[in-house]
């Protein structure tokens, strides 16, 4: 199990018991560069199933991924284009999410067009998460479908931490803005979400 540095041991611990909900196929709430989100093993169908019926997500609204590291990226890609790996040496670990075609083995609520987005999160314990499972994890916001983003683990709504395996507790988030999401499409790169990451910033860097 990855232990990071510094870290106490109630907190190793509870990394521990947080990735042995995730190999279960749990679903738990985490922290991230931005907002809590909610994990859940990328890889396994009946978790990312679990999660949809959770946060009561829409059908056809992608579920993004972290990665623990750029080894994992394969696991989740059919192709990592070079605009794509050009970002990611850039902006990475960051809150830039960037949607590259994915594998046709990947759960459906992940790449509901034939895509899938990823980042490496800039969060200690979001990526140890993934780095500890073996696998990429959701991160989709730690709420219901609609409801607010929040920044700090007492925040989550009741109804919604009653329902998860584990509450991986990192104290308070940075909020702000979400990832940016950006994916390259007729020749050129367009920005699905604007976010934490000025789009024009993550733009100049194909130029």
């Amino acid at each position: 199990m990855l232990r990071l540095e510094g870290m106490s041991m109630d907190d190793s611990r509870a990394l521990r018991e947080a990735v042995a909900c995730l190999a279960r196929g749990e679903v738990i709430a985490f922290p991230t560069e931005t907002f809590y989100g909610l994990a859940a093993d990328a890889l396994s169908g009946e978790a990312v199933s679990r999660l949809v019926a959770l946060k009561g997500r829409p059908a056809g609204k992608a579920i993004p991924c972290i990665v623990g590291d750029q080894a994992q990226v394969p696991l989740l890609c059919a192709e990592w284009p070079a605009w794509a790996q050009r970002l990611a040496e850039r902006f990475w670990p960051g809150p830039l999410t960037l949607v590259v075609p994915a594998h046709a083995e990947l759960p459906g609520p992940l790449r509901p067009e034939g895509t899938v987005g990823l980042r490496l999160s800039s969060h200690p314990l979001a990526r140890a998460l993934a780095l500890g499972l073996g696998r990429p994890i959701t991160s989709t916001s730690a709420n219901f479908s609609g409801g607010p983003e929040v920044a700090r683990a007492a925040d989550l709504a009741p109804g919604l931490r009653a329902q998860l395996a584990f509450v991986l507790d990192g104290g308070p988030t940075p909020g702000g803005r979400g990832s940016t999401v950006v994916r390259f499409d007729a020749g050129r790169l367009r920005c699905l979400r604007d976010g934490a990451i000025p789009f024009g910033d993550v733009e100049r860097e194909l130029r």
